[in-house]
């Protein structure tokens, strides 16, 4: 075991949710209360949270849900831009529309059948298109968040060379 604990690196994320949608009764009814909730971490600005307003949410606020596909998304951006980098592929811009898709039981448990990521990838008008193309098949080896959910992620990128300047 000790080979396995020299190899392991661990990182800690520290993180409180703190429950703000008491209005006043506690949770004495099912409609009684608010799902507001605040992220906070030290040093860093609280996120607004709350249920997706399916289920009673606040819509103006972030929501597990979105939480999870923005956590894939960035893992998998931050991860590409990495191997660009070390690639000589020079990104000039990055947008992800990415979609997760959720599914309901009977019971009202549910869970993600699949998060798509589709990002809009600009690179330099020298850039390699295809080594573009073909390192975005490499991140989901790398990316933490994705390795760690039970669900697939797909991903349909979209690159585009930038205009050659006169």
């Amino acid at each position: 075991m000790k080979e396995k604990d020299e190899l392991m690196n661990t990182h800690l994320y520290d993180v409180t949710v703190t429950w703000t949608g008491n209005r006043g009764e506690g949770t004495k009814s099912y409609r009684g209360y608010d799902r507001d909730h605040e992220i906070t971490a030290e040093g860093r600005e609280p996120i607004a949270g709350s249920s997706d307003p399916s289920f009673r949410g606040d819509p103006t606020r972030w929501n597990p849900e979105q939480l999870q596909v923005v956590a894939l998304s960035q893992c998998h951006m931050l991860w590409y831009l990495h191997l660009a980098a070390t690639a000589g592929v020079i990104v000039l811009d990055y947008t992800d529309d990415a979609r997760g898709v959720m599914a309901l039981n009977l019971d009202g448990g549910g869970q993600f059948v699949q998060v798509v990521l589709r990002p809009t990838v600009t690179v330099s008008a020298n850039s390699d298109i295809e080594t573009a193309r073909r390192l975005h098949l490499e991140v989901p080896a790398k990316c933490f968040i994705t390795r760690s959910v039970n669900f697939p992620v797909l991903h349909e990128p979209q690159i585009l060379r930038a205009s050659a300047k006169p």
